[in-house]
Parts: structure tokens; sequence; C-alpha cells
């Protein structure tokens, strides 16, 4: 037994001594060290942000002192009528009931004029907005644009008081610190903090608005609120969420200011907004597209049709051209086009850069105002007369029907001009979106049409 337990201490020793020569003499080193290094860390020169890399570099103090002074909280009060049933089933009349919906605004004078949400004074019949100090002051509407959901308030006060400048929304960067100040849930003077996610995003498949998208937290009553960069810039009115919940989950969508700019400058000036429009229909670039057309690009707008005497059409650009820039700004989708020919008006100009067959042309366009529109209620899309139509038709003025919805397919509408609704003559594309939105859904009306033979007919629509 003895004898046995002396061999295996002898065998044990001799492998512990092998195994250890074999590591010192012959196996190389498979490990890193771990440990802090006096190497410094090796940085590019790339630009940095002014402000600073990080968040705690950061200061928003002086821009939410600059903006919570120049946001208002404004109370809009609209008439709501109980259903009609209600007093065949039960005996008794529909009353009015009073309905309070509450949003933001932002002080843009010193002399009280308001930017805000067209949908935030939509139906209003009473206005009233509170400073950030409480005063309260009832607001009248000087004029909204639906389409820009942009809404300008005027307030009469004694004393000036605090605004805020419009910033340049298309120098602001993806990645840049901005703040969004409103009154959520009607908390007053409500500062939230995040980044520029995304620009020129349209949040519609049947709009080609173009949005700033930041991860600021916005919740009801933020709408017409400011969205502002650290240097205290407005650079965007804030507008919508997308959310399952009716609350913030993580995106929210500004008009941008250069937008809204214009748009209160319009107003001013003519009372609605004046649209500069380049005459093209098209569409995003993608990989379906790509290969019906035979592209070989995979950015840019790509021109389907352009309108007769539009501002395009004048300047020579062709079915199948790429839109790749406007003046200084890249083209990649639609909304960015669109986003930039939104802050211009007709007779502007702008340098517009094509790509065709392969060879990237400078094109100088004049845009113009509006030629076509689809006309509220009834869908027909009508354009106005050009000089040719005018002979044709045998008139001077009117609206011509191009295109017209399902429904009424069967009336023999297209190519028709529209001259008098009832007893409202028809001379151009703004009268008639003004007389077919007075329309009543649940009325008779009266359209007078010419046909290309010059023949009046009335039709009647209920």
């Amino acid at each position: 037994m003895k004898r046995t337990a002396s061999l295996f201490l002898v065998a044990l020793f001799a492998g512990a001594i092998t195994l250890g020569s074999y590591k010192l003499f012959f196996e190389k080193d498979n490990f890193k060290y771990v440990q802090e290094t006096a190497t410094p860390f090796v940085t590019t020169s790339l630009p940095t942000s002014a402000a600073g890399a990080g968040i705690n570099e950061v200061d928003f103090t002086v821009a939410a002192e600059k903006t919570v002074h120049a946001v208002v909280h404004v109370k809009n009060m609209t008439l709501s009528k109980s259903s009609p049933l209600a007093g065949f089933f039960y005996g008794f009349e529909s009353s009015q009931r009073p309905q309070i919906g509450t949003g933001s605004g932002v002080i843009i004078s010193a002399d009280g004029y308001i930017v805000t949400n067209n949908h935030v004074i939509d139906k209003s019949k009473e206005l009233e907005v509170t400073l950030n100090n409480n005063k309260t002051y009832e607001a009248e509407i000087v004029g909204a644009d639906a389409s820009s959901d942009i809404a300008l308030l005027k307030i009469d006060t004694e004393e000036p008081l605090p605004y805020l400048a419009f910033g340049d929304s298309d120098g602001t960067k993806i990645g840049e610190w901005v703040l969004a100040v409103g009154n959520p849930f009607n908390l007053t003077s409500t500062v939230t903090a995040g980044i520029v996610s995304a620009k020129a995003r349209s949040i519609s498949p049947r709009s080609n608005q173009s949005f700033i998208q930041t991860d600021a937290a916005v919740n009801p009553g933020n709408s017409g609120g400011a969205l502002v960069n650290t240097n205290g810039e407005l650079i965007g009115i804030n507008t919508a969420i997308t959310s399952q919940t009716g609350s913030y989950v993580g995106y929210s969508f500004a008009v941008p200011s250069n937008i809204a700019n214009k748009v209160v400058n319009d107003l001013l000036e003519f009372g609605r907004v004046q649209k500069g429009i380049l005459g093209i229909s098209g569409a995003n670039i993608n990989a379906a597209l790509a290969e019906q057309e035979g592209l070989n690009e995979n950015e840019g707008v790509y021109v389907a049709t352009v309108e007769e005497e539009s501002g395009a059409a004048d300047a020579g650009i062709k079915s199948g051209d790429i839109i790749k820039q406007v003046d200084n700004v890249k083209v990649r989708k639609f909304s960015e086009l669109t986003g930039y020919l939104s802050a211009k008006r007709p007779g502007d100009k702008v340098e517009v850069v094509v790509d065709r067959e392969s060879e990237l042309i400078t094109v100088p366009v004049t845009l113009k105002k509006r030629l076509t529109v689809e006309l509220p209620q009834m869908g027909l899309t009508v354009k106005d007369l050009s000089e040719k139509d005018k002979k044709t038709y045998k008139t001077k003025s009117g609206v011509k029907i191009i295109a017209v919805p399902q429904q009424y397919q069967d009336y023999g509408l297209e190519n028709k001009v529209i001259v008098k609704v009832d007893d409202n003559d028809v001379r151009n594309i703004e009268e008639a979106r003004t007389v077919f939105n007075g329309i009543s859904k649940y009325g008779r009306t009266s359209i007078t049409l010419i046909s290309k033979d010059g023949e009046r007919e009335r039709l009647i629509f209920q």
C-alpha cells in the first residue's frame, strides 16, 4: 500500500514538472493586458457642435428663458350640435353645446401677432390667449392655411410683448439639439429637449408636406408651440405626433420655420397663401420604379408628367427627367422638393438640376401660381383656362375639368368648362374652390357647363 502511494506521488510531481516546463519554454502567450495606459485617445478633425458634443456640455437654460415667455396658451371654444335624431325620437330640439379645445401659440412680434396651428383654431367661435404671466386676451384670426396647418392670430395689448424671431430651418442639421415649448395637458410653459431626428419627413401618403421630426416630447396641447434650437431661434411650429395612444411615444413633427414664416407673410400681405408651383407630377425613385423605367438612379424625384403652361414646361423640363437638386438643396425624395418650394411664391426663380439620360443639366425655372385644384365636396380636378382653351370653348372665363372621381364618371364632365355654380359666376380656380366649398352636401346644386362645341348645359346634383 505504501509502495503504491509513493509511486503515485512520484508520478504526480513528474507530470507537474513536465507541464510547467512546456508552459515556460514552448507555449506562446495568448492574452492581452487589461489596464489603462498613458496613450492619449486619438480623434479625427471632424467638426463638432459649438454647444459641445455631449448632453452635459449643452446649456438649454438660455434658449428656455428666451422661449417660455413668448409661448402662449390658446383656448378655442366651438359649438357642436347634438344629434337631430334626438328631436325625432325624444321630442326636443337639438341644442348647441360648447366645447373647449386647447393648444399653444408663439408670439412673433411685439405688437401681438401669434402663429399657431390651423387645427388649434379651426371652427372657433371664441379664442382666448393666456400669456406666461397669466394675463388673458381675446384673439382674432388674421388668416389660416389648412394645407400647411398654420394660422395667424392677433391680440391687442398696451405694452410690447416678448417674441421669437424666425430662424432658418433649412440650416437645421440632423442630430442638432432642440427644445419643444408648449402647454401639454393644460400645463403652462413646459419645456422638453430632444434632437432633430429627420428632415423633410412626410407623414401621410396623401400629402407631400415636409416636417422636421424630433424626439422631443410633444403631447396633446403642444400643437402650435415652439421648436427652437439652443440659440433660442424659432425653427419650427410643433404640429403632430405619431402614436396609437394619442400621447408621445418618441416621434413628433413640426412645420419648418421657413414654411411658417412664408405662410404668415402671405396671410398678412395677400390674405391667403401664394404658392409657387413647379408644375410637375412625379414620384420618389425606388427599386420597383427604377426597374420599370430602366433607371440607374436610386435617389431623386422622377418626373412623370409636366403641366402645360407651367414653369417646368416653359423651362424645358421633360417627362422622364430626374430632379436631383433645387438651388443648393439636394433632392432625394418628393417631400424635400415640396418642402423647399413651399417657401417660394409665384414669380420666384429657382435653379433645378435634372438627370436626363445620365447627364446633369441645370435648368432655370420661374415658378407660377397653381394651375389646378381639386374642388371640395365633389372632388373634381379643374384648371385655369389657357388662351387656347378660351378660343376652343368661346369663353373668357371659367375652369376646365381635367379629372373626375368615380362616382361622377357617367355624367360626361371631363374636358368641359364650369362657368357658373347656382347663381355664382366662376372665373378661375380660386373662385371655383370658394364656391364649391360653400355647397351643401344635403341640398341641390346647379352647375352650368360649356362643351367644346360651345354649347351650354346645366346639370343638377343632389
